[in-house]
């Protein structure tokens, strides 16, 4: 069981519009946390603030901009104990030999850079607070590779790569640095937007596969990490369903 901490901590969430970012911001709130929510959907993101209580903030993390705004959104809230970069995806499933540049340059926009200009906006507050958190939700991806996922692979292994150095450089400082990294997740848009909208191949993608995770499952992983005595740094967790075991490997019902 954990322990919920107080209304006096604060955690921002990014891609919260949906899948595991809102789970997360639903898991954090039931534990006590304040919750800033944030992604490019404001319509989505009201409709979670009025369920949930989070404040919601309009924001693309490619953009420096918003990112900007973002920060002084929260700072404007007081003290922030824990940034989420939540926020990223996979787009095509294509060979190294025939990828989409433009494919592969917007995967390492959203998942590198992004979860970058988010932590490097919000790392001074985090310092700050005196038990700040950086969470990176990387991938099985950035552990290993499998045919057809190389632009995607490329981004989770350079987003576990971030996490990993800043590890390093804060060390003796009272930041953690965790990395999440799910298996196969079964969120509603994740393998849709990879797709392109198809739905029937998405869908395929865990066609005869008991239980798959969900993003209650990784937004529960999530708040045990942060829930931890601040002394107790989860630096990697890799969490797939018992049906999958590894990037390849994934047990299937034949009908």
């Amino acid at each position: 069981m954990t322990a919920a901490p107080t209304s006096a901590l604060r955690a921002v969430v990014t891609g919260a519009s949906s899948g595991i970012g809102a789970a997360t911001v639903r898991r954090l709130r039931a534990e006590g946390w304040d919750v800033v929510a944030a992604a490019r959907r404001g319509d989505r993101l009201a409709a979670l603030a009025a369920e949930t209580g989070a404040v919601p903030v309009t924001c693309d993390v490619t953009s420096d901009d918003d990112v900007a705004r973002l920060a002084e959104v929260v700072a404007a809230q007081g003290a922030v104990h824990a940034l989420v970069n939540n926020a990223g995806g996979a787009l095509g499933l294509d060979p190294v030999a025939t990828g989409s540049l433009a494919d592969w340059r917007a995967m390492y926009e959203v998942n590198v850079l992004g979860a970058l200009r988010t932590t490097q906006a919000l790392l001074p507050g985090l310092r700050a607070s005196g038990r700040g958190d950086v969470v990176l939700l990387t991938s099985t991806a950035g552990h290993g590779t499998y045919p057809g996922g190389g632009g995607y692979v490329a981004a989770k292994h350079a987003e576990r790569t971030i996490a990993e150095t800043l590890r390093l450089e804060l060390v003796g400082e009272p930041v953690r640095v965790i990395e999440i990294a799910p298996g196969m997740v079964a969120t509603e848009e994740f393998s849709l937007v990879r797709f392109g909208g198809d739905a029937a191949r998405a869908a395929a993608t865990y066609a005869g596969v008991d239980g798959p995770l969900t993003a209650d499952d990784v937004a529960d992983a999530i708040a045990w990490c942060l829930t931890r005595p601040h002394h107790v740094n989860i630096d990697s967790m890799v969490i797939r369903p018992r049906a999958q075991a590894s990037n390849t490997v994934v047990a299937r019902r034949v009908s």
